[in-house]
């Protein structure tokens, strides 16, 4: 595959079913370890760097502050999701000139490689208090108590479900998520077609990530 390009782009999904196999990224390791050629990561088993940088571009332009207040929140879903774009948003934010708070039901910590010293709150309306972006996303357990747990889902709980309630304690924040979404599950209708709903610009700017990373890339050759 390499000998037809400059640069391969992977996207790999972890399996979740063996952390250990996942987390040592193995899947991309063998690329980079026998391809011969830069490698771009457009997923792996454990992060989403393209993605994060999309989302680091949108806060950026749509920041009212200097330091704004931005919560990860964690959403339902009804099937187990990656922790891949969770783990790379969390630890952009942590790199990055803002407020961060992580905020998910018990049992679905993520990886301190990833979340750093970033405070989590149990509480998702305490943590939603005064946020100016609110980022909603699922993912199954990372495992990082409870290894036998990993990759399970352990809460359906709708409650958790961003809506105009969640939304109200909020600075008038900006709503964020990844795309694709499950409209009313992970966020509600009223919310993800808000003016205030920055998920169009967020995907529009995957296109300028990517660019980015290609031309140093590309640069450096």
């Amino acid at each position: 595959m390499t000998s037809y390009c400059d640069i391969i782009a992977i996207r790999s999904f972890a399996g979740l079913r063996d952390r250990e196999y996942d987390y040592n990224e193995t899947v991309l390791r063998q690329f980079v370890e026998y391809g011969g050629k830069p490698v771009i990561s457009l997923e792996s088993a454990t992060v989403h760097p393209c993605q994060a940088f999309a989302d680091l571009i949108t806060i950026e332009e749509y920041r009212k502050k200097k330091r704004p207040k931005v919560v990860l929140t964690w959403a339902p879903h009804p099937r187990a999701l990656p922790q891949a774009v969770p783990n790379s948003f969390a630890e952009w934010m942590n790199a990055a000139d803002v407020d961060f708070v992580i905020t998910h039901p018990r049992g679905y910590e993520l990886d301190p490689a990833f979340a750093g010293n970033a405070p989590v709150e149990y509480d998702q309306m305490k943590a939603l208090e005064g946020a100016d972006f609110v980022y909603a996303k699922n993912w199954s357990c990372p495992g990082v108590t409870d290894p036998a747990q990993y990759g399970q889902v352990l809460s359906k709980d709708m409650g958790w479900t961003v809506d105009a309630k969640h939304m109200a304690v909020t600075n008038n924040a900006y709503f964020m998520h990844c795309l694709p979404v499950r409209r009313n599950m992970i966020v509600s209708d009223e919310v993800i077609d808000a003016p205030t709903s920055l998920v169009i610009p967020e995907a529009a700017n995957r296109a300028v990530s990517a660019q980015v990373v290609m031309k140093r890339m590309l640069e450096s050759l």
